[in-house]
This record gives structure tokens, sequence and C-alpha cells, in this order.
């Protein structure tokens, strides 16, 4: 079964792996999910679109300012809840169906915390798909890029993954490493150029692979 790539999501350069991850629950009308560290709501207007209007999705952000701007940009979903919380703090009202993050853990103080939360909030059977970078292999040219944001705590979270689920009831269905690569003034060195601020066009560039890890709730 192939799932259409959401409108959402059709300019994002690490589309490919979120499809692929999405594709393997099958099909997705009605579920109940949670999109943790949601940020603009891309992702979480995407599984909208995926689950339908009998679905519902929670958006959680701890800035309030990302959760109007969800709000705004799911107006025309009335299945998406905007909600502002720490992911250490994730509470719902109702189990869901699927747990999501993706570029989150890289960026919080305690990461074995939100694995556990999005477990717990996630119904037996249910499923949790974590997406992080491993920052250190990506290359500009031959060169490590370099990840200095103040909002990256752990740029090598990626490598932890694993051992972060295998610590909690799930099983680990499948997990893979993707990462999108070009050269010249492509979309690969604008996004470069939007994480460090430098575009470069002369030299290969591969942006740090995401490693995608999808498991099922026991």
């Amino acid at each position: 079964m192939t799932i259409p790539i959401p409108y959402e999501l059709r300019d994002d350069l690490y589309r490919r792996p979120l499809a692929a991850a999405l594709e393997r629950l099958g099909d997705m009308t009605g579920f109940r999910c949670v999109d943790v560290g949601a940020g603009g709501g891309d992702v979480s207007v995407a599984l909208a679109e995926l689950c339908g209007e009998r679905g519902r999705i929670y958006a959680v952000d701890i800035d309030p300012v990302r959760r109007n701007e969800i709000a705004s940009r799911a107006a025309r979903f009335s299945q998406v809840v905007a909600l502002t919380q720490a992911a250490e703090e994730l509470t719902l009202p109702e189990a869901v169906d699927l747990a999501f993050c993706r570029f989150l853990l890289l960026a919080v103080q305690e990461p074995r915390l939100v694995v556990e939360r999005m477990v717990a909030t996630t119904r037996p059977g249910g499923w949790v798909i974590i997406q992080e970078p491993i920052t250190s292999a990506g290359r500009v040219g031959r060169s490590p890029i370099s990840m200095d944001a103040p909002a990256v705590r752990d740029a090598e979270i990626g490598a932890q993954v694993l051992e972060l689920l295998s610590a909690c009831r799930v099983e680990i269905r499948e997990a893979w490493v993707e990462s999108p690569a070009g050269m010249g003034d492509t979309p690969v060195a604008r996004y470069l150029e939007a994480m460090s601020g430098s575009l470069v066009v002369d030299e290969q560039i591969i942006l740090p692979p995401l490693l995608t890890a999808i498991a099922k709730v026991l």
C-alpha cells in the first residue's frame, strides 16, 4: 500500500522517511495521534489528512506561540487539538494509536523521560515512531557539519534512539537511516543555509542522516 505524501510535507526534505514510516502502519483512518514537539504543525496537519474526520491529532509543543501557529494552520481540521505542554510532562485525555516525534529529543533535557511518556500515552498495540538526526554523520565536502545551535542539547541523539526505546515496553519493529544529499544551489543547500547561516554550492552536501525507529507498544 502506498500512502500519498500529504500536501504539507511535499517540500520537506525529510518527507521520504516520514512517508515510509507512516506507510508501515497501513490505513490510519480514525487514528488518535500525538505529534510531540509539533513546531509549526506541518506533521500534525499531514497526520490529520491521513486520519480523516474520525481521527484526532494532539499537536503538543512547549511554546505557546507555536501552539497558536499550529491552531492557525490547522483551522480547517476540527480534529487537530493544539496543546502547550513540555514533552517530559506529556499527558493526554485519551490513549493514542500513534505517538510521533521528529527533531525533538535532540533539544529536550530528559530524552529518556520523553520516550517513556510517549510509550505510556499509547495504547497496547499502538505505535511509537521516533525520527532523530545523527549530526556528526552529515558532511560538507569531506568535513563534518557543525551543529552549534543553542537549542540543540545532544546532536548525536539519533544514535541512542533504539537504546531508549528498548528500555520501554515496546517491540522495535523496524529502524533505518536516510539522508538527503545534493550539490549546487539545491533545496539541500538551502536547508543547510537555514541551519548554519552560510550557503554552500561548490561542494557536495550530505545532510545529517535521520534515524527512523518504529516500535509497537506491548
